[in-house]
């Protein structure tokens, strides 16, 4: 395998840049720099290109395989110029056996060397990511291997339990227990109901990870613009008394008590023959459905046609001029709604469990209607213990996919995509 090079730091003037080396010949490489340095040490060594001094760095070595790749790896904390960075790079590439690494590569090679399993992959590509405090306590869960070591608990039963029935089936006339249909029953038990919760869970994780929507609708200068503007805390959307100026969905990202929420400030429902802003209308009545949370502005007349879902937050609007709830011009009610709003979210996310991505739940649901299937047999056919132990394997393989053992080859260019170079 080739030894790969790249930046791990932001380009860019810093105080401290870090350039990564992995591969068979990091270790070589880092002699053609420098004087060597002790496996699992940190020193300070002069950086040269022959008798040319490149820069002072703290270089760090960590042999195989206890390294992120699993491979020899050399770290150089350089001083973070771009100067610097540029002819330490310059001079890696004149290297033999040496490459830049290409988006992921350093990830990669730590789930083909078994460093990381696949969720691990996508929990580090959403630590990366992450903007708020939910998203990052996330990320470092999958990333920390909990939706691993929960899948291995899984698959332990499992393999427990095809176990005992291909012993029925291969050892008859052995010494072997004449009813293995209890254990397997109370495995398949064990196995379904938390299999369930973390499929039911995904919903919430993608929503935690990639953000909820809150839609703001009502009638025309019901005062949605206002408060969009308020929530948000600047001028994101034009404010005006003419009715109608809000044409298209317009959307403010926000981090609402750690959770990342995006605003929507739609068009006003009305019948209009203005062409342009009956799409916006049809918009704002697709984008405010699809919403997690909607906040409806009403009048002391009602909140027109607008059907309202469990959750949604229904309030009268200007209350500075009518016996209201809310005035988003004034200030009042806006904290109120804040705190409800982060209340209500934060239900929302506390039912996300560890699998986070629809690649995860499409496993699960495949192990589940394996799983399922089997306990009908075991009830309805028990003599057909190869179909019963197909059934269960069939779930060992959904579970082994989920973790990235097998049948994944289609996903891995679309996941290190992502990746930037260095990680």
């Amino acid at each position: 395998m080739d030894t790969i090079f790249a930046l791990a730091t932001a380009r860019g003037r810093s105080g401290v840049a870090v350039i990564r080396i992995s591969g068979p010949d990091a270790f070589l490489a880092l002699s053609s720099l420098c004087d060597p340095v002790q496996p699992r040490q940190a020193a300070l060594r002069v950086l040269k290109n022959g008798g040319e001094v490149l820069d002072q760095a703290l270089v760090l070595t960590f042999p195989a395989p206890g390294s992120f790749t699993g491979e020899d790896v050399v770290e150089l904390q350089t001083h973070g110029s771009v100067a610097v960075i540029d002819a330490v790079l310059s001079v890696l590439a004149t290297l033999p056996n040496l490459r830049p690494a290409e988006a992921g590569e350093f990830t990669r090679r730590a789930l083909e060397n078994n460093r990381l399993d696949l969720a691990q992959v996508e929990g580090l590509s959403d630590l990366v990511e992450a903007e708020t405090e939910a998203q990052r306590r996330q990320a470092f869960r999958i990333f920390s291997g909990e939706l691993g070591v929960q899948t291995a608990e899984w698959r332990t039963c499992l393999v427990r339990a095809a176990a005992l029935l291909e012993a029925t089936i291969d050892f008859v006339d052995e010494d072997v227990p004449v009813d293995v249909y209890p254990e397997v029953r109370g495995l398949l038990n064990s196995v379904l109901p938390t299999l369930r919760l973390h499929a039911d869970g995904v919903r919430a994780a993608e929503r935690v990870r990639d953000g909820f929507e809150v839609a703001i609708v009502g009638a025309p200068n019901v005062g949605k613009s206002t408060l969009l503007n308020a929530l948000a805390g600047r001028e994101a959307a034009i404010t005006s008394e003419v009715a109608g100026t809000t044409r298209d969905v317009i959307e403010v990202r926000m981090d609402l008590g750690g959770l990342p929420v995006t605003l929507l400030d739609t068009a006003g429902l009305r019948e209009t023959d203005d062409m342009v802003e009956a799409i916006g209308v049809q918009r704002a009545r697709e984008r405010a459905k699809a919403a997690d949370l909607r906040i409806v502005l009403t009048t002391p007349d009602g909140q027109g046609d607008f059907a309202t879902m469990p959750d949604d937050v229904v309030l009268i609007s200007k209350s500075d001029v009518v016996r209201g709830d809310i005035s988003a011009k004034s200030g009042q009610g806006v904290d109120a709604l804040m705190n409800r709003l982060q209340k209500t979210l934060a239900s929302k996310a506390s039912k996300a469990g560890l699998a986070t991505r629809q690649r995860h739940l499409n496993a699960m649901r495949i192990a589940i209607q394996a799983l399922e299937s089997a306990q009908d047999r075991l009830t309805t056919a028990p003599e057909l213990a190869e179909l019963i132990a197909e059934d269960i394997r069939t779930g060992i393989r959904a579970l082994d996919i989920l973790l990235g053992r097998v049948d994944v080859e289609d996903v891995l260019d679309e996941i290190f995509s992502s990746f930037c170079i260095g990680k």
